[in-house]
């Protein structure tokens, strides 16, 4: 599908909001906007409702319904605070975590990093994806995993130079207008931090629970800890953390050397009230496996660090509320 497409249809769905701002914004600017239409809803008390409660209506009408996706029983977000503390690696690992513990299950994993997508090099997936008649992209396979990923529709260096609302729109596309089929987890690499796209995500799908991912630094564990709030205040459950680059083993001596500092998670996931799900150690294996886009749990299934990952694969499923139908 070409890129200019993918733009246009990206670009639709807000052509009424621009065209509203455009006629009914007055000289002065949006705040003088917000205070008339405040004013005018203080004054309509005939009309039985509040002023709060009119502001909130005015609010509603802009975000997005939550529809659920047709065939997805679970949808798990993979989440972190900041970026560069593994989230994108913990989230392929435990997508292939996932499909090795359920032997029988079928995992897709959405990459809903629109900046900065690592999925296609994680995965080792390149390409296009091919449209069918529906105009629904078919996700790309490895390892049994279904994959979407804006790195997908661009060249791998082309930066993606777009505002709030486009980035929005192309990741509804990316969980409507793809292919998922019969899936029983779909895994969402979620961007860091706590922004427009994660609003989006949560308010559009039933997200069936978070997972956080930090290091044991006190400054990545700050941002973690805006993570999890940022989810329990859109009602969606957190799992737990996953505490990454935990300690790091000298291949040569074995010495243990905590370079991120040593439990940080722990006494936050006390204060959150949620779990450890597992500690990844800080290894050379995870690094050299995900560069050639041969993740661990499938390339050295039987190494201690796929066992963590596998450990933390059982948690999550453990921890997963029961799907609705």
């Amino acid at each position: 599908m070409p890129l200019m497409r993918i733009c246009t249809e990206v670009l639709q769905p807000y052509t009424r909001i621009w065209r509203w701002t455009k006629s009914s914004v007055p000289v002065g600017g949006p705040a003088v906007c917000v205070r008339k239409q405040l004013c005018r809803a203080e004054s309509s008390s005939s009309t039985g409702k509040s002023a709060q409660e009119r502001q909130r209506q005015l609010m509603a009408r802009g975000l997005p319904k939550q529809r659920p996706m047709p065939g997805v029983k679970q949808i798990i977000a993979v989440a972190s605070g900041k970026g560069g503390v593994g989230k994108s690696t913990t989230a392929v690992n435990l997508a292939l975590g996932l499909a090795a513990v359920c032997k029988n299950s079928t995992v897709g994993l959405l990459d809903a990093d629109v900046y900065g997508p690592s999925i296609p090099k994680l995965m080792n997936l390149r390409g296009s994806p091919e449209v069918t008649t529906e105009n629904q992209m078919r996700p790309l396979m490895n390892y049994g995993i279904a994959c979407m990923s804006m790195g997908f529709l661009i060249e791998e260096s082309a930066p993606v130079v777009w505002r709030g609302l486009m980035v929005m729109s192309a990741v509804e596309k990316l969980l409507r207008q793809v292919a998922w089929g019969n899936l029983d987890y779909l895994i969402i690499d979620m961007p860091p931090g706590t922004g427009d796209v994660q609003l989006s995500i949560t308010q559009s799908i039933p997200v069936s629970g978070a997972v956080i991912v930090t290091t044991p630094q006190d400054l990545a564990l700050i941002d973690a800890r805006r993570g999890a709030e940022m989810f329990k205040k859109v009602n969606v459950p957190v799992l737990g953390l996953v505490q990454n680059m935990n300690v790091f083993r000298c291949p040569k001596c074995h010495h243990e050397t905590h370079i991120f500092g040593e439990d940080g998670a722990q006494q936050l996931a006390l204060d959150l009230d949620v779990e450890i799900l597992g500690d990844i150690p800080l290894h050379l294996n995870i690094r050299e496996k995900s560069d050639k886009g041969q993740p661990v749990v499938v390339s050295d299934p039987e190494s201690p660090e796929a066992i963590a990952y596998l450990r933390v694969a059982a948690k999550v499923i453990e921890r997963l509320p029961a799907p609705t139908d």
